[in-house]
């Protein structure tokens, strides 16, 4: 689904399904059960995927690399349906900018930690969930005060524009907050390491790779007192057809082990995802 400019999802979208559709269905442009086993060879056509540039882990730029647990559940899931890794664009999608570079046909679908929340399906519709965090606080090292999300009246918190992390603590545990909004995560984890915040709030797996990196080392703990069911989904337009077959494919990853072997990859020593919510079983396409 090449882009020439930012035209309108639904033409984009049909032009480019139009061209890859054959036997499995005209969302994935693969084989005759909707791609599964994906391609060799180049569909012809790109994919262009938002990702996260900055989440150690998860979605990280270096170089002309990508790399991250999100980056790789994209990739198991556009060869499921059907692209070959020379068709897969990856462009950064910021958590204030997701549902407009939906809408606007910048890119086909977001892997993102993108949780998914009513609110949002009103403007982009979402596959899965392929992963349920827990949203938790960072601080620092020898910090002794925050314990948790209800300990942060007179404190300096930061999270990212465009995220529920910080209005929920302030809505639900701690009225007396003070909230300092930042572009990115790393931002955030730059603005602790200098003393100019008090706490990083967003979910455990963020969080835990932060505080791994060898920059940061012995620097930052995570909390620990999780108080929130984040659901990782992956953003499609609203008028996108796309959403069965990417269930189908996280169905899969689920079953033939790579989604445990994937987690196991991309989180630091001692993360455990919640065994209660882990693996989670992907929603009924709306």
């Amino acid at each position: 689904m090449r882009r020439t400019g930012l035209t309108g999802t639904a033409l984009t979208l049909a032009a480019a399904l139009t061209l890859a559709g054959c036997g499995g269905g005209e969302d994935g442009g693969g084989g005759d059960d909707g791609g599964d086993g994906g391609t060799d060879a180049g569909s012809g056509e790109s994919l262009t995927i938002g990702i996260k540039y900055d989440q150690p882990g998860l979605g990280l730029q270096e170089g002309s690399e990508y790399t991250g647990f999100d980056v790789d559940v994209a990739r198991y899931v556009a060869d499921k349906l059907g692209y070959a890794e020379e068709d897969l664009e990856f462009t950064e999608s910021i958590s204030a900018q997701r549902e407009t570079l939906l809408e606007n046909g910048t890119v086909d679908m977001i892997f993102a930690t993108y949780s998914i929340t009513d609110e949002r399906k009103e403007r982009v519709a979402f596959a899965g969930p392929y992963f349920v965090a827990g949203q938790d606080l960072l601080v620092g090292a020898d910090d002794t005060e925050i314990t948790g999300p209800d300990a942060l009246d007179g404190k300096v918190l930061c999270s990212v524009e465009g995220s529920t992390s910080a209005e929920r603590i302030r809505d639900e545990y701690s009225q007396g907050v003070e909230l300092f909004p930042a572009q990115t995560y790393s931002e955030c984890v730059e603005l602790l390491s200098a003393g100019n915040v008090d706490a990083v709030t967003t979910d455990d797996i963020i969080l835990a790779g932060f505080a791994a990196q060898e920059e940061y080392d012995g620097q930052f703990k995570l909390v620990g007192n999780t108080f929130s069911e984040e659901r990782y989904g992956v953003g499609l337009p609203q008028d996108s057809d796309m959403c069965e077959d990417v269930n189908a494919a996280i169905t899969d990853m689920v079953d033939d082990g790579t989604w445990d072997e994937l987690v196991a990859e991309h989180t630091p020593e001692g993360f455990e995802p919640n065994p209660d919510l882990n693996p989670p079983e992907p929603d009924d396409c709306a």
